[in-house]
């Protein structure tokens, strides 16, 4: 199973989070994706445990000590041969490097360059230190995140730095690569964690603005607000979903919680939510999970469980689907999304550090004899 992007050679520098993200996402797709790997003694991926680096499937591992005599013309030899180039440096630091987007386009245009980083390349903040929290604190979503009274609650990090960052590079890289059919030439791609995290609070940002929500976050019917949009724990300790924001939903949620003849204030009666919801909360605790889940088995009804990361392979429409797998002992999501014509497969398993190295440099034209010396002198391993 090829996938939509066989052909694409991809030619990643290790990092962490979401530059390795959109390389995964790449690799899932098809995509020959090549991973630099630091080859210095004080970093190497132990091969039994390289399993569990999930992001890091679909690759092939070359071991190069960027910062030693000769590594940039082993880079730049790999250029020749790559359609996309993946770096997650701090600005600044691929030009000093030897690897930034004029050496590496001067010697292949055609390349699509995919900068990752958490600021930008440009603006006050651009070589300031940061994380997740702090892009997406800066951009706005994290302020509307949490229930009311607390201070806002982290979303993991992923809206920062997997869906405003890797994924928006991955986006980012597709888009050039459909240009580059048309031109021939390829382009830099500027991807800021703190754009992307202002890009998914897209159809926020005027619902705030317009006072369609409140500002105060866990005041909103999608926020924790409202008793219909809610997570409750059931009699048994297990937790359930409920997104019953439309009326027949929120009716159909009445009708199963047995509360259809109690007298209740207007679904959208948001000075009643308080009480409404501890009425439904203790409802939900008077039986487990798996007898409210048989209530609303029905198709119309916006109730679902909430897993744990270690129950996801129990949820039968996740088996059905393969939205999870397990290799290796290692619970993994599938690639995703899906195509008809050109379907993608698990890729490989993740590589340990420097585990294609000659294979890799045959495949760039050196010989065995310059491939001994980049050995001896530390450059490769």
């Amino acid at each position: 199973m090829a996938g939509p992007l066989d052909g694409v050679r991809v030619l990643e520098v290790a990092g962490l989070g979401p530059a390795p993200f959109a390389g995964m996402l790449l690799a899932d797709m098809g995509a020959d994706v090549v991973v630099i790997s630091r080859a210095d003694r004080s970093f190497g991926a132990d091969p039994s445990t390289a399993k569990a680096d999930v992001a890091g499937r679909g690759r092939r591992s070359i071991g190069i000590d960027l910062k030693a005599t000769g590594a940039v013309d082993v880079v730049l030899a790999l250029v020749d041969h790559t359609d996309v180039f993946i770096e997650g440096f701090r600005p600044g630091v691929a030009e000093r490097l030897g690897i930034g987007p004029d050496i590496v386009r001067a010697r292949n245009p055609g390349v699509v360059y995919g900068r990752m980083t958490g600021w930008g390349q440009t603006g006050p903040r651009s070589s300031q230190a940061g994380h997740d929290i702090n892009y997406i604190g800066v951009a706005g979503p994290l302020a509307h995140m949490g229930r009311e009274g607390q201070l806002p609650t982290p979303p993991l990090n992923l809206v920062g730095d997997f869906g405003g960052g890797g994924m928006l590079l991955a986006f980012g890289i597709a888009c050039a690569l459909t240009e580059r059919a048309r031109s021939g030439q390829g382009q830099v791609i500027d991807a800021a964690m703190v754009d992307g995290a202002a890009l998914l609070a897209a159809p926020m940002v005027p619902a705030y603005a317009l006072g369609y929500l409140h500002p105060e976050r866990g005041t909103n019917f999608i926020d924790s607000g409202a008793p219909y949009y809610e997570v409750y724990e059931c009699g048994d300790g297990r937790l359930i979903s409920v997104g019953a924001i439309e009326a027949p939903f929120y009716a159909n949620l009445l009708d199963g919680l047995g509360l259809v003849d109690v007298p209740l204030a207007d679904q959208d009666d948001e000075a009643a939510w308080p009480a409404l919801k501890e009425r439904i909360a203790a409802v939900f605790a008077t039986r487990p999970r798996h007898a409210w889940l048989a209530v609303f088995a029905g198709s119309e009804n916006c109730v679902a469980p909430v897993h744990r990361f270690d129950e996801v392979l129990d949820d039968d429409h996740l088996v059905a689907r393969g939205t999870y797998v397990e290799r290796d002992g290692v619970v993994q999501p599938s690639p995703a999304p899906r195509f008809d014509r050109t379907p993608v497969a698990l890729p490989s398993p993740p590589a340990a550090v420097g585990q294609h190295t000659d294979e890799i440099l045959v495949g760039a034209g050196f010989d065995a004899g310059q491939i001994a010396r980049l050995r001896s002198t530390g450059v490769v391993a």
